[in-house]
């Protein structure tokens, strides 16, 4: 549940606060009295009820009392002269008096990395915040290890266990780590549950893989991450012509260990289309590996496996929609010319589409292909339909964000390029959903938050140029040039081809917001 009042935003569950967009740091007492005075808002609450909700009917005394509230005043911006929001009733006690929303849709909270005294940098190293557990059952698929004599058969343990977490993740019920962030711990000696502190997950599915010859043994297990007890374990054999096969049984066990209501309720089955060939789908998956690892060079050689993939298999479409978003990508990362990479991103989408209309692949390259047009209702639908084909696509909800920010609706732009960051908090792609969440942010004239996130994504990855783009454009607005200069230094080294034209043809914006960010990029100094 969250209050929503004032400028502030509490969120009950998280345990957080924040005015505007920044955290405000409170005493767990304190936050204990807000939520409570904020839930019984419709009357004056006692000393002695105070006592007994906060202090479970400890002996306070009236000195304490008066400071805890206080200091809930002065966290949500109120003081005992004003009394705005939080009333003093003489003999009685202390209301809330300021209008109150009641939200509980936990995602448009924006996520708040600061709360309750938390700071990233403590320890002299940044410590990302860990993630709240939501309520689905939250998992992380982790990948599967190699127990192949030949080392470069990796990726195809790797694709072993991204097809069981996709599997997954077109579940509703269940909210599933995004395949970046499980992949962060590949060949790491961590301990289970750390692993699910980080993650925010209250189950992890590991195993192992053995390829030799025409044969594969896969093998799997389930385990609760708070005790560390397996719940679930089971090996296959069989050969390589029926590792889809395998993948659906582990999917299907590991739904039935979890949820066996849920399991029997819906008559759980895979619901995809395999790809005629293996031989395709082993090169997917070796594309997939270059494709995370997001650079120039990945991308180009991945693009190079799925046209070997589709020439297979012309009809495969998650390897034609990878292709597209791989162009839709490099295009926007400076890395393609978009008089080339345009065509071949619509071309590929239209035939993933064609190929198969149900995977979330597929709807997500249509929705970026749309975008680029600026036909962005479209595109919205489009974001939408591969989302609920996959809830937890964390790349597709990303950037469904910067599409509503195109159309005016910075709000759930922000929002949704938070969830992505949520969905995925170890992902080369958080540098581009804080990119996105600050884009959002600047064409709602928060420029102090924009640079935040700006420059958060700068901190994960200094070789991206958007990010380096939109810390320009906000500090120019903000009217800090020095930084806005400084950082167009920067987006200069990163993008030295970099101009006010190369702008307005690269960036799909509607007029009013494309001559803003043209003007902030102008005041900085770029021609």
């Amino acid at each position: 549940m969250q209050f929503l009042f004032a400028d502030c935003a509490l969120h009950v569950k998280r345990r957080e606060l924040l005015r505007g967009s920044a955290p405000v740091a409170v005493a767990p007492q304190v936050f204990d009295l807000l939520v409570h005075l904020l839930g019984n808002r419709d009357r004056v609450v006692s000393k002695d009820d105070l006592i007994a909700s906060v202090w479970g009917g400890r002996i306070v005394s009236e000195s304490t009392l008066a400071s805890r509230i206080n200091a809930a005043r002065k966290a949500i911006g109120d003081s005992g002269d004003e009394q705005r929001l939080i009333r003093t009733v003489q003999r009685k006690g202390v209301r809330f008096v300021g209008a109150v929303r009641v939200r509980t849709d936990e995602e448009q909270l924006p996520l708040c990395p600061r709360a309750n005294g938390y700071d990233p940098w403590k320890n002299g190293h940044f410590e990302p915040p860990r993630p709240a557990l939501p309520d689905r059952p939250a998992i992380a698929v982790l990948p599967f290890t190699n127990m192949s004599d030949d080392p470069e058969q990796e990726y195809f343990s790797d694709g072993i266990s991204e097809d069981i977490m996709t599997a997954l993740s077109k579940l509703r019920w269940f909210f599933v780590i995004s395949r970046n962030s499980s992949f962060a711990y590949k060949g790491k000696p961590v301990h289970m549950r750390q692993i699910a502190e980080e993650l925010g997950v209250g189950y992890v599915v590991e195993g192992s893989v053995r390829k030799s010859g025409g044969r594969v043994r896969i093998t799997a297990q389930l385990n609760d991450a708070r005790t560390g007890n397996q719940l679930w374990a089971e090996r296959y054999d069989g050969a390589l012509a029926d590792v889809f096969a395998a993948q659906d049984e582990i999917t299907q066990a590991i739904v039935a260990a979890l949820e066996p209501q849920l399991y029997v309720a819906e008559n759980f089955r895979a619901r995809r289309k395999s790809p005629e060939s293996l031989d395709a789908w082993d090169l997917v998956m070796r594309a997939l590996s270059h494709f995370w690892l997001m650079t120039r060079e990945d991308h180009a050689a991945a693009q190079a496996l799925l046209e070997q993939a589709i020439a297979i298999d012309p009809n495969y479409a998650q390897a034609l929609a990878v292709l597209s978003v791989s162009h839709g990508f490099g295009m926007h990362a400076a890395w393609e010319d978009r008089a080339t990479a345009a065509p071949a991103a619509e071309r590929e989408a239209l035939a993933a589409i064609r190929a198969d209309r149900d995977d979330p692949w597929a709807r997500f390259a249509m929705a970026a292909v749309y975008r680029n047009w600026g036909r962005f209702e479209d595109s919205l639908a489009e974001f939408e339909s591969a989302l609920s084909l996959n809830p937890n696509f964390a790349v597709a909800q990303g950037s469904y964000g910067l599409a509503l920010t195109y159309v005016g609706r910075w709000q759930e732009g922000s929002a949704a390029a938070r969830r992505a960051l949520r969905l995925s908090p170890r992902d080369p792609f958080s540098a581009i959903f804080n990119g996105i969440a600050a884009h959002a942010e600047f064409f709602g004239g928060n420029y102090d938050e924009a640079m935040r996130l700006a420059r958060e994504g700068i901190r994960q990855r200094p070789d991206f140029a958007v990010n380096y783009r939109q810390l320009t454009a906000s500090a120019a607005m903000a009217g800090d040039l020095e930084l806005a200069r400084a950082s167009l230094a920067d987006l200069r080294r990163v993008q030295p081809d970099i101009s006010l034209a190369w702008l307005a043809k690269n960036l799909p914006l509607g007029p009013a917001q494309r001559e803003l960010f043209l003007e902030a990029l102008r005041r900085a100094g770029l021609e």
